[in-house]
């Protein structure tokens, strides 16, 4: 039987689920198809979520371990691993379900399945059942998201893990080597350090969060090197053999070669888009030599009845990023006129301390020739970020020098994360460094690092004597 559809969401992730609750809000009738039993994607079932739940954790050891330096010592912690594991899968299990309701209350027809296209406007989906079911509609955005990047020439071996594998909580290697020193590996890592591994990450290029500014990572890289047992910069692996004992792996540096065995291996070193399997060639959407998804500032690809999200299409790989194009594709299959035009998409690494950035890096200004004037408040003179022990941060603004408005925030430092918005929303809003000054922040606060950051711009911070250089 086939049913024809008004918009048809494959994929129910961060993106898809986002684009398809939309829809519905805006009256659209929507099918939503998933392999899970309810939406969430990635980010839910093994990304964000059960890794931040896993950080929060983290953090919490290392507060207990340096509350030794206020006078308080709670002993050594007592890990319950299968008590971790089941609050983890809780946290997951409660807002996939809060999903799975969501749906329910906007009427979305939700298909737990597997989609593939067989046309521009037609599609079969193969239920967890068994059954097929044959689909006909009008659009169709595709979000089927990303899956951890291999390494070839791996052994097949439980003892090399991806980060779903990660994630899981098998258990507690006394060795684990990750390999990879992006966000996903240095979250995931602390994650293990925290719980007592012996944690080495290895990075081939010569610094940690490649493409983030120097000045910031070098704030966490101090952090991470008092938790981690070491981390090789400038280095490859080698050579992976598993043996009796784990995990036997060579590494090539440009100082030294060495060898070590480890318990565990995490390979994080990034992420590919989802598009095998799909039945794309049935249709007229165009996929680049990298593996993305084709699309305009619309999220329409060169199929007019599809448009495409999220991971697949490249870009910033982030679950708000996906939410926003799913969005902007809905208001466009509406009839609106849209574009994913954002001045700033936020990034945040949870390790601890946080780091965060929003529109224009230092790294990346450079690299483009951009002239900025940046301004710098170290947390050191920060009077909150000295009650709570954590002077190791930094707020960083980069301001246009002629126009004076606030192009780029850069932040590290103790829940930056919850920061950054505030420079999101002042770029978008074109909020110029006096702005910024102008408006008063609580004192005393984290937050207010961000004015007084303002303020070096002009050099009267209050807290710091920078004079502005004539």
């Amino acid at each position: 039987m086939s049913d024809r559809k008004e918009l048809v969401v494959v994929g129910a992730g961060p993106g898809g689920y986002a684009a398809a609750f939309y829809a519905a809000d805006l009256g659209m009738d929507v099918t939503l198809i998933d392999k899970e039993v309810n939406p969430g994607g990635v980010c839910l079932y093994r990304g964000c979520i059960p890794s931040k739940a896993l950080l929060h954790v983290a953090k919490l050891l290392r507060e207990a371990e340096e509350a030794t330096n206020w006078g308080v010592d709670f002993g050594k912690p007592k890990i319950d691993l299968d008590k971790l594991r089941a609050y983890k899968d809780s946290v997951v299990k409660k807002l996939t379900s809060g999903t799975g309701q969501l749906s329910k209350q906007r009427k979305i027809n939700y298909i737990q399945g597997t989609a593939k296209f067989t046309g521009s406007n037609s599609l079969t989906v193969e239920k967890v059942d068994g059954t097929v079911e044959n689909i006909e509609f009008a659009k169709s955005i595709l979000a089927t998201g990303s899956i951890p990047s291999i390494i070839p020439g791996l052994p097949d071996s439980p003892k090399i893990w991806n980060s779903t594998d990660a994630l899981n909580l098998e258990l507690i290697p006394k060795k684990l080597l990750v390999i990879g020193g992006g966000y996903i590996g240095l979250e995931l890592g602390s994650v293990y350090a925290s719980l007592r591994s012996k944690v080495t990450v290895v990075e081939m290029t010569k610094g940690l969060l490649p493409g983030a500014d120097r000045d910031m990572v070098r704030v966490l890289q101090r952090s991470l090197e008092n938790k981690f047992e070491s981390i090789l910069l400038s280095t490859k692996v080698s050579d992976i053999t598993e043996t009796k004992d784990g995990i036997k792996v060579k590494f090539e540096g440009s100082d030294n070669s060495s060898e070590e065995t480890f318990d565990r291996v995490l390979v994080s070193v990034g992420r590919r888009p989802v598009t095998e399997g799909l039945g794309l060639e049935n249709t007229n959407v165009q996929i680049s030599d990298r593996g993305f998804v084709l699309i305009d500032e619309k999220c329409q690809t060169n199929d007019p009845s599809i448009f495409a999200i999220g991971d697949i299409v490249g870009g910033a790989m982030l679950a708000h990023k996906a939410s926003a194009e799913g969005k902007v594709a809905v208001d466009a299959i509406m009839g609106k006129k849209v574009a994913f035009e954002p001045n700033a998409i936020p990034a945040v690494v949870f390790t601890d301390p946080e780091l965060a950035w929003a529109g224009l890096n230092e790294t990346e200004a450079k690299e483009k020739g951009i002239k900025v004037e940046i301004a710098r408040f170290p947390w050191g003179a920060s009077g909150r970020a000295t009650t709570i022990d954590r002077n190791d941060g930094l707020t960083k603004l980069l301001i246009d020098p002629e126009t004076e408005r606030i192009v780029g925030m850069g932040l590290v430092g103790a829940g930056t994360g919850e920061m950054i918005s505030e420079g999101v929303l002042a770029i978008e809003m074109a909020a110029l460094a006096k702005d910024v000054a102008l408006s008063i922040h609580p004192h005393p606060t984290l937050s207010e690092t961000i004015m007084e950051a303002s303020e070096v711009f002009f050099g009267h911070s209050t807290h710091l004597y920078r004079p502005k250089r004539k």
